[in-house]
């Protein structure tokens, strides 16, 4: 897709863009090129992946390869595909993102699926979610469990309106956003459940992680610039503040030595009803804490 007269004379055919996408984005070492060419023509379109491959013979207008071009460029920086085109899917649900907001992970899904089965057996249950971000976990519990009444809270404004936003497009009601610093303000709301996918990556850790990560998603929604287990420690101090009697805690946790570590701090503040989940690859990936 070079800037050649002979190309601008072109009739380029989605096909075409397809395979030149393919070919381009694997030369540029991106794990799975084709993917990325086929978020860009779906984002371009407005189009569904199965449309592209139907339609695989229609022209792909000069006007929408300039937009490629452009998107492209960014992608090339390594800038992630969510920011690009502004938003991704969390649990089958179109989120908006932005450089506020940590990117939701199809393993934070998980989260999602151990609420749920947690909240059957309660009636009319009060969730928070503490560090909402984009609002991921706890709209998608509203919308799961239209019975809840749900509070999400973060330390910044920008943030809460992505998450409004998400909220209003989802058309979820059911839930109230409020601007505060968890580690810093006092807050005592009593809740049937609590949910979280805190700040875990230590301070030392972050250089280590993919340019993708560390040069682009807000550090304050990846790191406690400390040991990654501060958000932690004051959840087991406050636990029985904002948790009910037969209530639950669960939050999502980090890679390696880091789950035991959690579940250390938890039971050494007297928190024995730990369970370690694993996610779909067979890691640990949540901490479910119930109170007697």
């Amino acid at each position: 897709m070079k800037n050649s007269r002979k190309d601008t004379l072109k009739t380029w055919r989605i096909i075409d863009v397809i395979n030149w996408g393919v070919d381009y984005f694997g030369k540029k070492d991106f794990d799975n090129p084709r993917l990325e060419i086929e978020i860009f023509l779906q984002h371009i379109l407005n189009c569904e992946k199965i449309d592209l491959y139907i339609d695989f013979e229609k022209e792909f207008l000069p006007v929408n390869l300039k937009k490629l071009k452009e998107l492209v460029k960014r992608r090339l920086k390594r800038e992630p595909i969510q920011y690009i085109i502004g938003k991704t899917s969390f649990y089958g649900r179109d989120f908006n993102v932005d450089k506020n907001v940590l990117i939701p992970r199809p393993e934070t899904e998980i989260i999602i699926n151990v609420s749920i089965d947690f909240l059957l057996t309660k009636k009319n249950p009060n969730i928070i979610d503490i560090g909402t971000g984009s609002g991921c976990i706890g709209i998608t519990l509203a919308k799961e469990v239209p019975s809840s009444n749900v509070i999400a809270i973060d330390y910044s404004e920008s943030v809460l309106n992505i998450a409004r936003e998400n909220a209003k497009s989802i058309g979820v009601k059911n839930i109230e956003f409020i601007k505060l610093d968890f580690l810093k303000e006092n807050f005592n709301h009593l809740a049937d459940l609590v949910v979280s996918n805190p700040p875990y990556i230590s301070k030392k850790d972050i250089s280590s992680l993919m340019i993708d990560v560390k040069e682009y998603e807000p550090h304050n929604a990846l790191t406690d610039k400390m040991d990654g287990l501060e958000f932690y420690r004051l959840f087991s101090n406050k636990f029985n503040n904002i948790i009910k009697d037969e209530g639950s805690l669960i939050v999502e946790v980090g890679n390696d030595n880091h789950p035991l570590k959690v579940k250390k701090l938890f039971e050494e503040a007297g928190h024995n009803k730990v369970e370690m989940i694993k996610d779909y690859n067979k890691d640990i990936r949540v901490l479910k804490v119930i109170k007697d």
